[in-house]
């Protein structure tokens, strides 16, 4: 069929642009750009799998679908190189809009590195500044050390649905952004399964800020033979403006001339004392010995997650379910002495159901936090857990409201734990199922205060 024949029918068939699984990766990405590059509605159609040796660039009103059993797999013809798909206005920082990707299932085929087009953007299916963004029936089951599988940051209204992915990095990454929905996914990744990073390293994602809200639901993170990070990373942080003869290290960011700069660096926990203040508008540039890049024009002096629901989530893999936390090592340093404290607002947890046997924490929080609501969930020996990093003087209080929650723990359980200095916690459950006589839950205050009102057993007063 002409190129004409299948315009006039509504949509364009990329095979018409050369787009076959007999052509080289080189003049498959040519022949697929060429394809997007008239927006509308393009397919792929014949099953098989097609080499790819460069990233394609998505415009603005534009879907991609992918039929069944079609498979992108990314190859070295000439370098290696980061994206499958990316959208254009990542590359100006303007935004694109109103764009599907529609069965995508990507083979990395080891081809797994960080060549930023964009400072910080590393998905295998990467998008920056888009509105209006739809993914769906994606699929990725090699994913590399390097690579997040999705990475979206500084969106409006983001759908993701019906995802399985699975490997050593990020399943789902994203950066600041408002009205996101994470749907239906299937997670065994030895990283993050989901990564809300209001906050994050330099090379983590590209500008940052509020992500907010959101709803992530019908996951399910499957057990693996080795693990790190969480089901979900949810971090803040804070930041202040630039003065003369203050200590930087690796990923720090200061407000400086109207716009963000941050320190790239290598993570050897070196320290630095800046002397000369950033004012450049774009890329990077070395200042007393600094290498601080440019980020964004609309300041903000924290990040953060808020307004978000959590809902219908099956935790198979035995590590920490929520980390909401500052980082504070020599990789990012979230939260800096002085600034502005961000508070994790409003994050709602309901049928979060533990199906693994080990004790780790359901939740681990080392940020402050208003309101922690959990209903309807099944827990086994997972507590609550407050630590500290040291990074705040006041970690304020927090509120935990659990509603028709149902405890599987045989024996004592240790429901709140606090390691906080001054930490004050109120803990509030009803409706509770024990499903065994012998339970008994207990609180660990630690230098903090917990009060408490339960039907629980070994809490009731």
């Amino acid at each position: 069929m002409s190129v004409k024949a299948t315009q006039q029918r509504g949509f364009v068939n990329a095979a018409d642009f050369g787009f076959s699984p007999e052509a080289s990766g080189t003049e498959n990405a040519q022949a697929l750009q060429r394809a997007v590059d008239g927006c509308g509605t393009i397919i792929v159609s014949q099953p098989g799998v097609y080499k790819i040796a460069d990233t394609v660039f998505l415009g603005s009103h534009t879907s991609l679908i992918f039929g069944n059993d079609v498979f992108l797999k990314k190859v070295d013809e000439q370098g290696p190189f980061t994206h499958v798909l990316l959208n254009k206005g990542a590359l100006t920082r303007t935004f694109d809009e109103n764009i599907t990707v529609d069965g995508l299932h990507i083979i990395v085929n080891g081809i797994d590195v960080r060549k930023f087009l964009a400072y910080g953007l590393h998905g295998q299916l990467a998008f920056f500044y888009v509105k209006d963004l739809r993914i769906e029936r994606f699929r990725c089951m090699d994913l590399g050390r390097a690579q997040y599988a999705i990475h979206v940051c500084t969106f409006e209204d983001v759908l993701i649905n019906d995802v399985i992915i699975k490997g050593d990095k990020d399943g789902v990454h994203l950066g600041r952004g408002k009205r996101f929905t994470i749907r239906n996914g299937v997670f065994q990744t030895f990283d993050d399964a989901v990564a809300l990073n209001g906050q994050d390293y330099d090379v983590g994602n590209p500008e940052m800020g509020w992500i907010e809200d959101g709803v992530v639901e019908k996951c399910w993170d499957l057990n693996a033979e080795k693990t790190t990070g969480f089901f979900c990373r949810i971090v803040a942080g804070g930041w202040i403006d630039w003065r003369p003869g203050m200590a930087v290290q690796k990923s720090d960011t200061v407000v400086s001339a109207g716009r963000l700069y941050r320190v790239q660096a290598d993570p050897d926990g070196t320290i630095y004392i800046s002397t000369t203040q950033p004012m450049h508008a774009h890329g990077s540039q070395v200042l007393d010995g600094i290498t601080w890049g440019a980020g964004q024009t609309d300041v903000t002096y924290t990040a953060g997650v808020r307004n978000v629901v959590f809902r219908d989530i099956f935790l198979y893999k035995p590590r920490i379910g929520f980390s909401v936390h500052f980082s504070k090592d020599k990789y990012d340093r979230s939260y800096y002495p002085g600034a502005e404290i961000p508070v994790q607002e409003q994050l709602t947890f309901d049928n979060i159901r533990v199906l693994h046997d080990q004790p780790t924490p359901l939740f681990e929080i080392n940020t402050p936090m208003d309101v922690i609501t959990l209903t309807n969930s099944s827990l086994r020996n997972n507590r609550i857990a407050f630590r500290s990093n040291d990074a705040l003087p006041d970690y304020l209080k927090t509120r935990i409201n659990m509603v028709g929650c149902v405890f599987n723990q045989k024996g004592r359980m240790e429901l709140v734990t606090n390691s906080v200095a001054g930490k004050e916690i109120a803990l509030k459950t009803s409706a509770s199922i024990e499903l065994h006589d012998d339970f008994k839950a207990q609180v660990v205050p630690g230098p903090g205060r917990i009060t408490v009102a339960s039907d629980l057993t070994g809490l009731r007063s």
